[in-house]
């Protein structure tokens, strides 16, 4: 007596429509990251430059023109291109002069579709981000 196996056949991996949805969801994110990588690295170059010269003894002496100088000849060497130096603003209510930088990234993603981030960065880290309109 011969006694006769039920067939198992289990499936294995991802259907074809299962992969291509998986493909399409990771261009999607990958399409983001190339766009959003370069200005997140731009905003902390921004960051940084503007520590650097909150840090400085001599902020004080300087005239607002000296300080959008000093923050053009940091923004050359590190690569910054969206922050130019009319976009500072310098408050000197306080005595030490607190630079703030408040942009707008926009980029385009494909057709009609844009992506706009909004950032913010001040020499003073307690400063509350102003609106962009």
């Amino acid at each position: 007596m011969h006694c006769a196996r039920p067939m198992q056949s289990q499936q294995r991996g991802l259907s074809m429509i299962g992969f291509l949805f998986v493909a399409i969801v990771l261009v999607v994110v990958a399409m983001l990251a190339m766009k959003l990588v370069p200005a997140y690295i731009e905003f902390f170059s921004v960051k940084k430059i503007l520590a650097t010269m909150g840090q400085e003894s001599d902020l004080r002496s300087k005239s607002n023109a000296d300080i959008r100088s000093d923050f053009v000849k940091r923004a050359d060497v590190g690569y910054v291109t969206v922050v130019k130096p009319e976009d500072l603003t310098i408050d000197r209510r306080s005595g030490v002069p607190v630079i703030s930088a408040d942009y707008a990234f926009r980029t385009k993603l494909f057709g009609n579709i844009s992506l706009v981030v909004d950032f913010s960065a001040s020499t003073n880290p307690n400063a509350v981000p102003a609106q962009i309109e």
